[in-house]
């Protein structure tokens, strides 16, 4: 009898436990910023994540809001989210910025996409430069398909996905340092040398030319995909962007 009792409480106090412990966990909200002020092609991308990123909320039970307006980059706002998106522009303003830093360098997560990572010099915003971990130095062009090579399968991001696969049409960038030279970046995909050389205007001719990574001092993952209206076309490269968003957000 005092056995079963016993048996009966520690179930009692196990599922109270549980219970509690669920209350307790913070629900998963993202924000995604865009412009449509932009290259055209940039924000075909951003209507296209916006749709793939609404289903994936309902399918994966969090909040999935986006704005246009950049000045909603602040403290006030971002303290009721977790993760953000720059799905198709970059904070223009000092204070935007400082925003921005301040959410990262307090557990903020950040996925930024294609020309998310474009600038040119460090002068104009040298943390950034260092938080992503290179610089812009050149792309190719017109937008085109490119075979991947997937360098850490390991990465919650990259869960699922082969060794390589094409990625869909898009314009990609080369860097200057290569990403991968710098100790605090992981570099979780690369162009493929099949690929060279890629592009007919603007041709990128080989090299290391990682696409996506992360920088390991904060939560973080850069890439490169995210130009036209093709990028979410592909089911393979799709697991990616919802694995990714899932790791960022403590999903994993």
């Amino acid at each position: 009898m005092h056995r079963h009792l016993r048996s009966l409480c520690c179930l009692v106090v196990l599922a109270l436990a549980v219970g509690f412990g669920s209350s307790q966990t913070k629900p998963l909200r993202v924000l995604a910023f865009y412009s449509t002020h932009v290259e055209q092609d940039h924000v075909d991308f951003a209507m296209q994540a916006i749709s793939f990123y609404q289903a994936m909320a309902e399918r994966d039970h969090f909040e999935f809001n986006a704005t246009s307006n950049w000045d909603d980059l602040n403290p006030a706002v971002l303290k009721d989210y977790q993760v953000v998106l720059w799905l198709d522009e970059f904070p223009s303003s000092a204070a935007q910025r400082k925003a921005f830093e301040d959410f990262m360098e307090h557990g903020g997560a950040w996925m930024g996409f294609h020309v998310a990572g474009w600038m040119e010099s460090r002068a104009t915003w040298p943390w950034f430069a260092d938080f992503l971990g290179t610089m812009f130095s050149g792309n190719s062009w017109p937008p085109l398909p490119a075979t991947l090579i997937v360098d850490d399968s390991n990465h919650p991001a990259t869960k699922g996905l082969p060794a390589r696969f094409v990625s869909p049409d898009n314009e990609w960038y080369s860097w200057q340092p290569s990403p991968r030279k710098n100790p605090n970046i992981k570099v979780l995909m690369t162009l493929a040398p099949s690929n060279y050389p890629l592009g007919f205007k603007d041709t990128l001719g080989g090299g290391d030319i990682p696409v996506t990574w992360t920088n390991t001092k904060y939560k973080m993952i850069y890439t490169n995909m995210g130009h036209g209206g093709k990028i979410l076309d592909s089911a393979t490269q799709n697991r990616f962007f919802e694995n990714a968003l899932l790791w960022l957000g403590g999903r994993d």
